[in-house]
């Protein structure tokens, strides 16, 4: 099975791309109706396009410590205890978690740049920089944290406390070096950075999570936990296959995904059409999975050189074409940004992450 699965993907990937079609607009999406940058395209031809977010996310569970374990409390409050939940009818923050299946797709420039132009249409946006081995979205953004999620996970800080301004509106809560092995840290401390996380459902209309490539057990955790999940690749074919890996990693925890393919640094709309249908046509026969088409970001100079100055693209230059094509993907998340849930990520992130000998209540 596994032998038909990886020949099957090494065909699709390895297919010529289409010619592009002359006059294809940035950001245009061939085959799918309405869709801003292609109006009057005929329905039926092409993939379906990602209209808002995933599955509806609400209430909370509560988890009990042991009361075996010890760890010092946060800075200026007592010890946490366990996982609580929100009030009655509070209002909930949309989760996206955007991944890839490798490094070098562009993955954290996406999610600074798509926080922006969120924030800049009036949503409390929070990045949460989730690449807990490489992170880098405050270097994106040309900040420099005093403190980060590696001074939550001691005890030594709040989550109120690292969260910080960035530019263009939104708010960045800095990842770390070095917290790769979440697994490794007692139940105490996990219960900790879960509780602390938690807050930020209230603080926010959209929480944005930056997760770190490939398929480790803390990647999967959040990608699994979140309302949908954005996956980017490119067109290489190794991008796409591994591309292919982390959707089948994460449907294997959660298969009721709402998985979304971003296609970056294509040369026309024609070529992220054949990459989404590439990718969805290994999904469908193996894993019965039908994912979503999010959108394309074209090649782009100017995001390479907007990277080396540490500027987000879509503030240095907002009408070239890679930043057309995210506020074309904000615009299509925003519409259902502020949708109410029935269960809350910190829900599943405490059935995964804390010691399933304690019973979620």
């Amino acid at each position: 099975m596994m032998t038909d699965q990886a020949e099957a993907l090494r065909r699709m990937v390895t297919e010529s791309t289409p010619t592009p079609a002359p006059g294809s607009a940035p950001g245009s999406v061939p085959g799918n109706p309405g869709t801003p940058g292609n109006p009057g395209s005929s329905s039926g031809s092409g993939p379906t396009m990602a209209a808002g977010t995933g599955s509806v996310l609400g209430s909370h569970a509560s988890a009990a410590v042991s009361a075996g374990h010890r760890s010092p409390p946060l800075a200026g409050q007592s010890r946490i205890v366990s996982v609580t939940s929100p009030l009655r009818g509070q209002t909930l923050a949309r989760v996206v978690a955007i991944t890839s299946g490798k490094g070098g797709v562009g993955k954290s420039s996406m999610a600074v740049n798509l926080a922006i132009r969120l924030a800049q249409m009036g949503r409390r946006v929070i990045l949460v920089d989730a690449d807990l081995g490489t992170a880098n979205a405050d270097v994106l953004c040309n900040l420099a944290p005093s403190a980060s999620l590696a001074h939550v996970v001691a005890g030594r800080k709040t989550i109120g406390q690292i969260l910080i301004d960035a530019p263009g509106g939104f708010r960045l809560l800095p990842g770390a070096s070095g917290l790769s092995q979440i697994a490794a840290l007692g139940e105490l401390e996990r219960v900790r950075l879960v509780e602390q996380l938690r807050q930020l459902e209230e603080q926010a209309d959209l929480l944005i999570f930056d997760t770190g490539a490939g398929v480790s057990p803390n990647v999967l955790s959040f990608v699994a936990a979140a309302d949908q999940q954005l996956v980017v690749t490119t067109p290489e074919p190794t991008a796409i296959t591994d591309a292919y890996a982390v959707i089948k990693s994460v449907y294997r925890r959660r298969p009721d995904a709402d998985f979304r393919i971003l296609v970056n640094m294509v040369r026309s709309s024609d070529e992220a059409i054949a990459v989404f249908t590439r990718l969805d046509a290994v999904c469908r026969r193996f894993l019965k999975l039908t994912p979503r088409f999010a959108g394309h970001v074209m090649l782009d100079a100017r995001v390479s050189l907007a990277v080396r100055r540490r500027v987000p693209f879509v503030l240095e230059n907002p009408r070239c074409e890679a930043s057309l094509c995210i506020g074309q993907l904000a615009h299509r998340m925003d519409r259902h940004a502020a949708e109410p849930r029935d269960m809350g990520i910190w829900h599943r992130l405490t059935h995964w992450w804390i010691d399933k000998r304690n019973p979620l209540v």
